[in-house]
């Protein structure tokens, strides 16, 4: 030690005073490279052991990331202050970080109420406050900007429930929820949700979280009364376990009863007794789904290790799992958040005011705040809990779990995706379906979600006193006994559609008196709960259903009026042209003209009697076919394809004829009834007084449209309508009546004569069945009055209480006005039939006519004139068809006997008569010359006779003419070379 001593004394004072220098140097250099430090401060019930698990696990979390950033030019203090579960003290808690060690953030505190008052703190300051654990939809974004939410927002998990409740299709639900910020803040979202799946809240119990076990068993109780047996479940489970052990003791754990939680039970079912666990086997809750991966399983046994070593006697304390992930991942993604902005040290503007009156006025406002906050808001990493990623300053989740509890715990029965809704597994493929799931009372089907009766008391079911129209509900009491006998229509229907439905209904039908002043105040039986329901002859209108709800209708809809009818006198002139309508006149003509060139076409050649001048054979043909209207036709036919035509459009004459004979006879016979009255103006016009069914809600609808009170009639009865109607307006009756088209329909099926429906038909939806709003058995009801309706059933029903179907037609079908005329469609097969015959004998023809005539035709073709090579050919065969076919039966024979008749009067004379002394002297213009010619020659020749001769008549003109045609015949060369 001396020898040091000396040795350190003859050290140089220079030497010294370097080394001193140096090490100054190196401190400087390690404090300028040192990180900035950013001071986070962290409010948690440190009173609590969850408390202290979740001050361990934010410290390992930001002891993790610097150890995984060990280059980090920033480094995250943590401020630590327990608020002891109070929310003054976490608000007290929040003004001292800020004020006193100038927090630049702050993570906490743990509930929704505590946070709501930091919130409002941090947002003034501009210090970001990020709750791992504030789950109310009450706090946001939009009202604190400085509020960040890294857990589920409540409201998230709304979408989920009212999947469940769609999947098992319930449609009506109560939610008992903890009267708290907490419990709250979820409704407006789960009634939205709710009515997207067409299910509505039908009632919303609130049970503060201090309520005793009679508070809860209030609640309990007015719930059981109700028809719905689903119970959505919004409370924490300190609450929840107390609710379920009070309503497994009031038997509401039992079959029939569905329970949905939300995540303040399914997520935290390891932090329930065995007692809590047992009273809520059945109970279907949410919670949002965390993949068990290594590092989350590292980190618990890390926790769990560190825990024990730091607070012993904490060691057996139940942690959730869900929220000390979310904690990590908040301090995480603080220290990433503050790494990425570079943010500076704490400074804080002093406020720029006067007195300073409490401590939230002397609070400065954070120069980094709005920075760090920017950064969080952009921070996105892969968490231990998933994906942390925040949108509008919440943390989005990818799923969540539906889990059923049964045994010691819960048991996964299938999951909910935003992009998917539920499925069994988180595969694409997965069935969109949830596993099985153990109801309350372990029954073998599914709950229906509703009870017909919650006290099990029989239903009452209204029915209405009628005084007329009885066939729909009919009301009759056995003098003797007493007992009252209930029929009709509607109870038939009624009875059946409860026969189909899947569930038993008890009810009893109690008649009701208040139908007779208005069926408005029996319908107010059933919103005033006075009945259970009303089955009867009960119109849907826009009024009553703002009151109550109705099936689907059984009848068909619609109302109008009933008018006598009286004979119409009027006649027409013109009434001959009304048996048949425009179309089958035009067709008859346009078939008349047709058939009658056909005809003549193939007659023209080989028929004597169809040729002519051009008008004579024009007119020929109109006379012809219109002579077969009366058979009159005298012209002989020679060609069997014409008699065919004929035969046929004879056929078709005769039908025709027959038709319009029968329907003229019919016109000109038949009694024709006009209504008298047509339309509602003409009914106001005249001022005639109407009349409508008691009770009826067309009293108020004839009020709308402009008929005075004074001038309406009440009446009950089919009877008192036909009373009315036959005295009239002007003898103390009606002119009209107005009704349901159903009861005009019976009325008219029993009084035939002498009345009649008219005017336009104005819409309803119908006679239904009346139930309480947002009842649950309407639903069902309608779906059975739809299969009845299809069924072979309700045609029966109809047939036994209102007779076969138009059995009575009554004076409707009379009062017409008269037969209807006949169309074309009625004959439209006769004329397709001769069209096509008379079609295919003229191509048969004119094919027959072009193969005999072809040679003929080509050798005319070259002299039929100028013009082009069509044109000449057209004319040629038109020329060629205009001239006598020689080779025909019919000329032949009549040459033969012309030869002969001719050869025994020149033996008697030199001459003919009708060549006369001109002819005989000019024997250059002698007819001989011509060895064929047409008809108009033949005219010609004639003219060229006497004027003596010309005064003959006209048959023997006709006779020497055709002797002039078959004498030039004989006496031409050809034929005579042909003779020899």
């Amino acid at each position: 030690m001396a020898r040091q001593h000396n040795l350190m004394m003859h050290v140089p004072s220079s030497s010294f005073v370097s080394f001193i220098h140096l090490l100054l140097a190196a401190l400087v250099a390690t404090a300028q490279n040192a990180p900035s430090q950013v001071r986070v401060g962290v409010i948690l019930d440190l009173k609590s052991p969850v408390g202290h698990r979740r001050r361990t696990g934010i410290q390992m979390a930001v002891e993790d990331y610097y150890a995984g950033h060990p280059a980090s030019a920033t480094k995250v203090v943590l401020h630590f202050r327990d608020s002891e579960g109070d929310v003054l003290r976490a608000a007290s808690a929040a003004v001292d970080l800020i004020k006193n060690a100038q927090v630049q953030a702050i993570i906490g505190p743990p509930t929704s109420a505590e946070a709501e008052f930091v919130s409002h703190i941090g947002d003034r300051a501009h210090v970001p406050v990020l709750s791992y654990s504030a789950t109310s939809p009450e706090l946001s974004a939009a009202q604190t900007p400085f509020f960040v939410r890294t857990t589920a927002n409540d409201s998230f998990q709304t979408a989920p429930v009212a999947a469940v409740l769609r999947a098992f299709n319930w449609r009506a639900a109560a939610v008992l929820y903890e009267d708290s910020p907490y419990g709250m803040g979820i409704l407006p979202a789960l009634a939205d949700a709710l009515q997207g799946v067409s299910a509505k809240i039908m009632d919303r119990a609130s049970v503060p979280s201090d309520a005793d076990d009679a508070r809860i068993d209030a609640v309990l109780y007015h719930l059981m009364a109700m028809p719905t047996r689903v119970f959505v479940v919004h409370m924490l489970y300190p609450l929840a376990a107390r609710l379920f052990r009070r309503a497994k003791k009031a038997g509401m754990m039992s079959e029939e009863y569905v329970w949905v939680a939300t995540d303040g039970v399914g997520g935290f079912i390891d932090r329930l007794s065995p007692e809590d666990v047992d009273a809520m086997q059945g109970v279907v809750s949410l919670q949002p789904y965390v993949e068990l991966t290594d590092d989350v399983n590292n980190f618990s046994a890390r926790l769990r290790e560190r825990s024990r070593l730091e607070n012993p006697s904490d060691a057996d304390v139940v942690d959730l799992t869900l929220m000390r992930l979310w904690s990590y991942d908040t301090a995480w993604a603080i220290a990433s958040a503050v790494e990425a902005a570079s943010v500076p040290s704490p400074a804080f503007q002093t406020p720029q005011q006067g007195t300073a009156l409490t401590d939230l006025d002397r609070l400065g406002v954070s120069a980094t705040g709005a920075t760090l906050l920017k950064a969080v808001l952009a921070t996105t990493f892969d968490g231990i809990a998933g994906k942390f990623k925040l949108v509008d300053g919440q943390l989005q989740l990818q799923a969540y779990e539906v889990v059923n509890i049964i045994g010691k715990g819960a048991r996964t029965v299938g999951f909910w995706t935003p992009e998917f809704g539920i499925t069994k597994d988180l595969s694409p493929d997965s069935a969109k379906v949830l596993k099985q799931i153990l109801w309350p009372g372990e029954p073998r089907s599914t709950p229906k979600g509703w009870t017909v009766s919650p006290n099990g008391r029989m239903l009452l079911v209204a029915v209405p006193v009628k005084n007329g129209f009885k066939q729909f509900v009919d009301i009759t009491v056995n003098s003797t006994t007493g007992e009252t006998k209930i029929t009709g229509y509607c109870i038939d229907v009624f009875d059946e559609v409860m026969k189909s439905l899947p569930y038993p209904v008890s009810y009893r039908y109690v008649p009701n008196n208040d139908s007779f002043e208005s069926y408005n105040n029996f319908v107010n039986l059933v919103r005033d709960l006075e009945v259970d329901m009303i089955v009867g002859d009960v119109t849907i209108t826009a009024s009553r259903m703002a009151e109550v709800d109705f099936t689907m209708p059984f009848t068909e809809s619609g109302w109008s009026m009933v008018v006598t009818v009286q004979k119409d006198t009027s006649s027409t002139m013109w009434i001959f042209v009304q048996p048949l309508s425009t179309s089958l006149w035009l067709a008859s003509l346009a078939f008349f003209i047709f058939t009658g060139f056909v005809v003549w076409m193939i007659e023209h050649r080989i028929n004597p009697e169809f040729r002519g001048t051009p008008w004579q054979q024009f007119g020929l043909i109109f006379y012809f076919a219109f002579s077969t209207l009366v058979f009159s036709h005298k012209e002989k036919l020679e060609s069997n394809l014409s008699r065919l035509v004929v035969i046929i459009w004879v056929f078709v004459v005769l039908i025709l004829t027959s038709s319009y004979t029968a329907s003229l006879t019919s016109m000109l016979t038949v009694q024709k009834l006009q209504p008298t009255v047509t339309n509602v103006r003409e009914l106001q016009r005249r001022g005639h007084y109407i009349g409508y069914q008691e009770g009826s809600f067309i009293k108020s609808s004839l009020t709308k449209m402009g008929f005075e009170e004074s001038k309406m009639r009440m009446y009950s009865s089919e009877d008192e309508y036909a009373d009315a109607l036959s005295r009239g307006s002007a003898n103390g009756g009606v002119a009209a009546v107005f009704d349901e088209i159903p009861y005009l329909k019976l009325f008219l099926s029993q009084y035939c004569d002498g009345y009649m429906m008219v005017g336009p038909i104005y819409k309803t939806d119908g006679l239904a069945f009346v139930f309480p709003r947002d009842s649950p058995m309407t639903g069902d009801v309608s779906r059975g009055i739809l299969t009845l309706a299809e069924s072979e059933k309700m045609t029966k029903i109809e047939k036994a209480w209102f007779s076969e179907p138009g059995a009575c037609r009554g004076p409707s079908s009379a009062a017409i006005g008269s037969s209807s005329n006949l169309s074309f469609q009625s004959f439209a097969g006769l004329f397709i039939i001769t069209g096509v015959a008379s079609s295919l004998m003229l191509l048969l023809y004119l094919a027959t006519f072009a193969y005999r005539e072809r040679d003929e035709l080509r050798a005319a073709e070259p002299t039929a004139g100028s013009g082009s090579v069509s044109l000449r050919k057209l004319r040629a065969w038109m020329q060629h068809y205009d001239r006598k076919d020689l080779r025909s039966p019919t000329f032949k024979t009549w040459n033969d006997e012309s030869l002969r008749n001719g050869n025994e009067s020149g033996n008697r004379a030199p001459s003919p008569r009708w060549m006369g002394e001109g002819s005989q002297r000019n024997g250059a213009t002698s007819p001989f010359s011509v060895s064929v010619r047409s008809e108009m020659n033949v005219a010609s020749s004639v003219e060229e006779t006497p004027a003596s001769d010309a005064l003959d008549n006209s048959s023997e003109q006709e006779e020497e003419g055709a002797t002039i045609n078959s004498l030039e015949i004989t006496q031409s060369p050809s034929f005579v070379q042909s003779s020899r």
